[in-house]
């Protein structure tokens, strides 16, 4: 916590404790130091950190956030490096950077959830929980039950799916979830459908989305690039196929290095 000093002017307290909040907050957001027991003081732009973690890289990780925080001009960093040093297990209440990561998971898997071709046949609800998404709610048919299981657990950051959709035939009446049929997508122009695919295989686990270029022309999608094994390649394309509006998908200029 920041000491405030008679000395110092209110102005530049307010200053200083506004950038001591954001250090902070970049930690707790860092999956690498949230939970080891960081201090952070800043006083006319400098700011102080303290505590232990387990090697430099981590060590390095904390001053290098710090120096991102614009206004500060040095870090002074007493962080210590103890290689035997264990950050604490887990508290029963999810930490502040947890909690955002779960939100970020909930909202990528119903998005996916909604562009997805079987969106239509599913009235789901997600919620994550230190990264274990539960699904819950009603599908249409086993091949959307299982599409959605599928895509939460392909989504970046998710380490479990808990899939508990049931299959049921659609009924007359029956109001969709927030996850699907939340806009009625009958000619999906296509530079939202770039859109869509680009952001899939960006959330998408084992997917190098910065080596590969995405375009659409009425509805056929064009994936251009090099990735390193032909696994990823198969992954994109399968990607693209699932947006809803995707007419085709040309993958013969997606190569593999291996």
């Amino acid at each position: 916590m920041l000491t405030q000093n008679p000395a110092v002017a209110p102005a530049q307290q307010v200053v200083d404790a506004r950038q001591e909040s954001q250090i902070w907050t970049a930690f707790a957001l860092s999956a690498s130091l949230r939970h080891n027991d960081l201090k952070v003081s800043v006083r006319d732009g400098k700011a102080t950190l303290a505590g232990f973690v387990g090697d430099s890289v981590r060590q390095d990780l904390a001053r290098q956030i710090a120096l991102k925080v614009a206004g500060i001009t040095a870090v002074e960093n007493h962080i210590e490096i103890r290689p035997t040093f264990t950050p604490p297990g887990a508290a029963a209440e999810p930490a502040f950077g947890e909690m955002v990561d779960d939100a970020t998971i909930t909202c990528t898997v119903r998005s996916k959830l909604l562009w997805s071709r079987h969106g239509e046949e599913l009235a789901a609800h997600v919620d994550t929980a230190r990264g274990r998404v539960s699904l819950t709610g009603v599908a249409e048919s086993i091949e959307a039950r299982d599409m959605a299981g599928k895509l939460a657990a392909n989504t970046q950051g998710v380490s479990s799916v808990d899939n508990q959709l049931s299959v049921e035939s659609p009924r007359a009446g029956v109001a969709r979830s927030e996850s699907s049929n939340v806009i009625d997508i009958t000619d999906v122009a296509d530079g939202w459908i770039t859109t869509k695919v680009k952001t899939e295989l960006m959330t998408t686990k084992g997917v190098p989305s910065t080596d590969i270029s995405v375009t659409t022309n009425n509805g056929i999608v064009t994936l251009t690039g090099v990735v390193d094994t032909k696994a990823q390649v198969n992954k994109a394309i399968a990607c693209a196929k699932g947006i809803k509006g995707v007419a085709k998908v040309d993958s013969s200029a997606l190569t593999s290095r291996n």
